[in-house]
């Protein structure tokens, strides 16, 4: 049985998914992720390479806590 797919909101920075997950654009087109099990996504919009977090929130000093409800 294949991991379950997870997705961990990190405070302050990117969601990360980890598990067996495609990952499609808004047309329908699966990213390219080269065997890859786990990517972060961006949440603060400064990415230079969307929608993967390249660290720019950090620089931009992006503030969000996310908590479960």
């Amino acid at each position: 049985m294949a991991d379950p797919t997870e997705a961990l909101i990190f405070d302050h920075g990117p969601i990360k998914v980890s598990g067996e997950f495609v990952l499609k654009d808004g047309q329908g087109r699966a990213f390219d992720l080269s065997g890859r099990d786990a990517v972060a996504l961006c949440r603060c919009g400064h990415s230079g390479n969307k929608p993967f977090c390249d660290g720019s929130h950090k620089v931009q000093g992006f503030q969000s806590v996310t908590e479960a409800r």
